[in-house]
């Protein structure tokens, strides 16, 4: 019988970086809760928001996210899923598809990558400095700066990466009517097209890049094309919308939070700790991701989640649960305590966060070498930030020095 009891969680839009205050409460009513959500049939599911709750839904193989088709409650009213993207694939095909990346983005590789990264950044910081302020950080900087790092990697041409922003944008907006449904589908095909002729291209005269290396375990027969196209599909969006999102919130913060700021600017060997904290306290996600099924009756943190039954978790809730991290509202340099869930965990954790990590730590570090008197060139209160989007960040980022 439906639950009509349960808690409807309607996402909205809030102000800024405010924390959702629905995930608030649910961090205090248990190990899991029972929600409904506005749309899709049933309507009701577990939330899991506590730190070990969520570590332990994410890592556990009685939970499944092969959930495309499967009838769900959803945040969303219209769902445009990627064909056979490793987000909805288990082990071991899940282990499969990532393993022909996985080098790419391990600890080495991404330290070799540093001095081109750096590059990168100075190009479009020399850039925005040239044009004069006020600028928009967003538009000079914290857009194109992970999006030319990303389209290097998988080796999408120069020309054709602002293409991919927009693809991007169209998919990853929640879509509120047919025909955002239907630009959001077009956008997907035609990222697909667009990925689809590289790699044949690719196949014929390879270059070092990650497009030709998943074009050559296509024809190994290690990985399918469709497959090849849900990941490189996948990391092109989310490698350039999250990391657009993550770092301008932090430059958000670093002009906004004056303590903050001191600290940087005192003793710029911080940034990574300051990196790690801000993961941590952003609250980066709209609302939750993708579900889980359970394929048996599971019991977590002594609450029973029945076969069949969806668990939503809340990684944005897990970093600011008060049981693992006192005084989760504090922006904390140095404070000490486990991980951050900000990239996910278990299985489905994100493809890249050393990559991430690292756009972010030479991003803050530079800013504060480079433009120690970096700051708002308006009110925080009229900075713009975007709305429908699946990771929260500002419209743009005006500042002068």
């Amino acid at each position: 019988m439906p639950d009509e009891t349960a808690p409807l969680y309607e996402v909205s839009d809030l102000t800024a970086l405010d924390f959702d205050p629905f995930l608030r409460e649910a961090l205090q009513a248990g190990p899991l809760v029972r929600i409904r959500l506005p749309h899709g049939a049933p309507q009701e599911c577990w939330l899991a928001a506590r730190y070990e709750s969520v570590r332990f839904v994410t890592s556990d193989p009685r939970f499944s996210r092969d959930i495309v088709g499967r009838p769900l409650p959803t945040m969303n009213k219209h769902l445009i899923p990627l064909d056979r993207a490793v987000s909805f694939v288990d082990p071991p095909d899940h282990t499969r598809v990532r393993s022909v990346v996985s080098s790419a983005f391990n600890r080495s590789a991404i330290a070799a990558l540093r001095p081109r990264v750096q590059a990168v950044l100075d190009e479009h910081i020399d850039a925005m400095i040239a044009a004069g302020p006020p600028a928009d950080l967003v538009q000079h900087v914290t857009s194109p700066f992970p999006s030319h790092v990303t389209g290097a990697l998988l080796g999408v041409p120069e020309a054709d990466r602002p293409q991919l922003c927009t693809w991007a944008n169209a998919v990853l907006t929640r879509a509120k009517d047919e025909a955002e449904v239907a630009k959001a589908r077009q956008a997907k095909e035609d990222a697909s097209a667009f990925f689809a002729d590289l790699a044949r291209r690719r196949r014929v005269n390879p270059q070092d890049d990650l497009i030709s290396e998943m074009g050559a375990e296509v024809s190994s027969g290690k990985i399918e094309e469709v497959e090849l196209l849900a990941l490189v599909t996948l990391m092109a969006f989310n490698g350039w919308h999250a990391v657009r999102n993550h770092t301008s919130n932090m430059v958000y913060l670093l002009l906004t939070d004056e303590s903050l700021r001191s600290r940087l600017l005192d003793d710029p060997h911080a940034v990574p700790a300051a990196v790690e904290e801000l993961l941590r306290w952003i609250p980066h996600k709209h609302g939750v991701g993708q579900a889980r099924i359970a394929t048996e009756d599971v019991e977590v943190g002594g609450v029973l989640v029945r076969e069949g039954e969806a668990v939503y978790v809340s990684y944005v809730a897990a970093n600011w649960d008060e049981r693992v991290y006192p005084d989760p509202h504090l922006i904390d340099v140095d404070r000490d305590g486990p991980p951050n869930l900000a990239f996910g965990y278990g299985p489905h954790h994100c493809l890249a966060p050393l990559l991430a990590r690292l756009e972010a730590e030479v991003l803050l570090t530079t800013l504060i070498t480079r433009l120690p008197g970096l700051r708002l060139a308006t009110d925080p209160h009229d900075v713009v930030w975007q709305k429908d989007v699946l990771i929260r960040g500002p419209l743009s980022l005006p500042v002068t020095w």
